[in-house]
């Protein structure tokens, strides 16, 4: 068991980045676990696990295709820690990458996690997808390009990343749009998460676009808790009720690139605030 939970870390990491779900990461970090339990001898622990939980996460990646249905906007499940918390490097992965992971194929987002974040040889990876090494190299080098298309990497400086989301939410509280769009990217993209059938599950692209809809819940900024939300600046609004919503930003040169929300409340009551207060 000791063994084991030396691992832990690293196979949640793995686990919920092929997923974008953490109580599925859970689970598929469970099934491993009793995979290993029931194994006499493993020569090299780390690969053997990497491997098991990278077949369940696989499994549930293509019985999630096989059931997918056109519901709306999904937001996968954010990593929320205090604003001044040292966030572990399996949290840091922002929303918006993890957005782009959901719309690969199974195999792609195998290869592109394992290889790309974890450095597992294609070689290995070709094993588990059950395909050649070249098509494993060509699935990843596909994955990439529509990550680096779609999710920018982030500014590294979180204190900078606040600052804009600061100035995000200033403008907001003045309902300046002007003010709104010198801080959006141009083609800055929302994508909120209200729930099955909501009138808050929208994408939204383009600055004046999104800095209209920003101006319209100005008095919620107010209500905004600042937060670290998969590593990155972001926040929680808590009004008199509640947890209203989670937001994470995507904060490229300077500018927000990506404002992610989640909004339901069935989703909301499920996350530990502790970090932030609830």
């Amino acid at each position: 068991m000791d063994v084991f939970e030396e691992h832990r870390p690293r196979l949640t990491a793995v686990a919920y980045r092929m997923l974008g779900s953490l109580a599925d990461a859970d689970d598929a970090v469970q099934e491993t676990w009793l995979r290993y339990s029931r194994t006499s001898e493993v020569e090299n622990v780390a690969a053997w696990l990497t491997t098991v939980v990278s077949r369940v996460c696989l499994n549930m990646l293509r019985t999630r295709e096989r059931r997918r249905e056109s519901l709306g906007v999904t937001v996968p499940d954010p990593v929320i820690s205090g604003p001044d918390e040292d966030v572990a490097q399996a949290d840091a992965v922002g929303l918006a990458l993890m957005v782009v992971l959901d719309t690969l194929s199974p195999a792609e987002r195998v290869a592109f996690v394992l290889h790309d974040m974890f450095a597992v040889p294609f070689e290995e990876i070709a094993a588990l997808v059950e395909r050649s090494t070249a098509s494993v190299r060509q699935l990843a080098s596909r994955a990439r390009r529509r990550v680096r298309a779609a999710a920018p990497v982030p500014d590294a400086s979180v204190a900078r990343q606040r600052e804009v989301v600061d100035a995000f939410f200033a403008a907001t509280r003045e309902g300046s749009l002007e003010a709104l769009v010198a801080v959006l990217d141009p083609s800055v993209v929302l994508r909120s998460d209200g729930g099955v059938g909501s009138r808050h599950t929208v994408v939204l692209s383009g600055a004046s676009t999104v800095a209209r809809q920003a101006a319209m819940f100005g008095g919620l900024a107010g209500f905004a808790r600042p937060a670290l939300v998969n590593g990155a600046a972001g926040v929680v609004v808590i009004g008199a009720q509640g947890v209203l919503s989670i937001m994470g930003f995507g904060v490229v040169e300077g500018r927000i690139v990506s404002i992610d929300v989640i909004a339901d409340p069935a989703r909301l009551a499920g996350f530990d605030l502790s970090a932030v207060g609830s």
